[in-house]
């Protein structure tokens, strides 16, 4: 079982979509299991070919146990242990003689259908008004004689009992609230900010869209993910993992893109290699991201693995965004709405489109002199959209 987040215990098994001996490659989807962020696709990273399936539908699968054994390409089947030979049998001995079964216990005497009851003249009357059955209320009265008292409390109804108070279940903010606490005790945050002119990109994007179909025309804030896919080759320090107590840097810059699931929530998928993808193709990206996430039809590598998240509340109107680290990742980059703004340009004052960015990032990973450095390095390219 992946883990799907930084504060994911365990995940329910949905459906199982390999059986055994089924031929399986790196990337292929086996099974769905339900978090508390949905349903998930659980791909395979080896290829080979479905040995066993551990798990039962519906169970309850706790984070890193294995659900299933998979025989890798050019690997022989596991030898099955041969079973045990009998122990050589002895002699039975001779059987003992039969023991006479003992006779049964005489039944208790069933009591007399319409015995009398010793009960009082009231008694028997609100027996009556009430269609209460006198002959099965045992008296309290003396010598067992069943009194009004005892009529009226057989009368009464038998309360149900209580049903128990059903267990707390977690949800999806419950999820980001731990994980968020956890980042906030643990991580050192520092945090940068940085007001980044936005005409020049807006501009040119503009010109662009006005070129292409409808379906290929690109949002600008794909200009904002491809501008910090593309600084993060130059500053590797943002974009990796805090794990075992060390940074541990990667290759592939995986972009997590938050996205709003309304009241429930958010979540924030990888666009997988997003320096390497052009403007259209992250586009694409993006609004497949989007369309899954919204549906519940995202893959375990989506969740598991993001370098680094870009968060944007520009929707939203707020002027700017101060985010919390998501663990184990080590940085978190965040982008307001696009206000129009009185700008200097070769010494003259002019109004332009900017955008507010700000940085949250791990003290034990970089410092305020790389991270300012960062986001200057991102405005600096959103200058040149051109080369994006």
């Amino acid at each position: 079982m992946p883990s799907l987040g930084a504060d994911m215990e365990a995940g329910t098994l949905v459906e199982w979509l390999k059986q055994p001996g089924d031929p399986v490659k790196r990337g292929d989807i086996i099974a769905v299991v339900e978090t508390e962020k949905g349903a998930i696709e659980i791909e395979v990273f080896q290829s080979g070919t479905i040995e066993t399936l551990l798990c039962e539908i519906g169970q309850k699968v706790a984070v890193g146990a294995p659900m299933a054994f998979i025989r890798g390409e050019g690997e022989t089947a596991a030898p099955r242990p041969r079973a045990a030979a009998p122990p050589p049998q002895a002699a039975a001995p001779a059987p003992p003689p039969p023991r006479q079964a003992p006779a049964p216990l005489p039944s208790p005497a069933a009591p007399p259908v319409g015995r009398a009851v010793r009960a009082s003249p009231a008694a028997r009357k609100r027996a009556g008004e009430l269609a209460v059955d006198i002959e099965k209320i045992a008296g309290t009265g003396p010598e067992g004689v069943v009194t009004l008292a005892d009529v009226e409390q057989a009368a009464r109804p038998v309360a149900p009992a209580a049903a128990p108070a059903p267990a707390p279940t977690r949800t999806m903010r419950d999820v980001i609230a731990a994980a968020m606490a956890r980042s906030k005790r643990e991580t050192p945050h520092y945090y940068i900010g940085n007001a980044v002119d936005l005409e020049p990109a807006l501009r040119w994007l503009e010109a662009e869209n006005a070129k292409r179909p409808v379906t290929e025309r690109v949002l600008y804030g794909v200009l904002l993910l491809k501008a910090v896919a593309r600084t993060l080759r130059e500053f590797p320090e943002f974009n990796g993992y805090w794990t075992d107590g060390q940074f541990r840097p990667s290759r592939a810059v995986h972009l997590g893109v938050a996205i709003s699931l309304g009241q429930t929530g958010l979540i924030a998928p990888a666009i997988h290699d997003a320096d390497r993808l052009s403007l259209v193709e992250l586009m694409g990206a993006l609004r497949d991201l989007v369309s899954r996430a919204r549906k519940g039809g995202l893959r375990s590598s989506e969740l598991s693995d993001p370098t680094i998240t870009v968060t944007s509340l520009g929707e939203q109107s707020a002027e700017s965004v101060f985010p919390i680290i998501y663990p184990p990742q080590v940085a978190i980059v965040g982008f307001g709405v696009i206000l129009e703004r009185p700008w200097v340009v070769e010494g003259k004052v002019e109004p332009r489109r900017v955008i507010a960015s700000s940085l949250a990032a791990d003290h034990r990973v970089s410092d305020g002199h790389r991270g300012a450095r960062f986001l200057t390095a991102i405005g600096r390219l959103l200058l040149e959209p051109y080369k994006l």
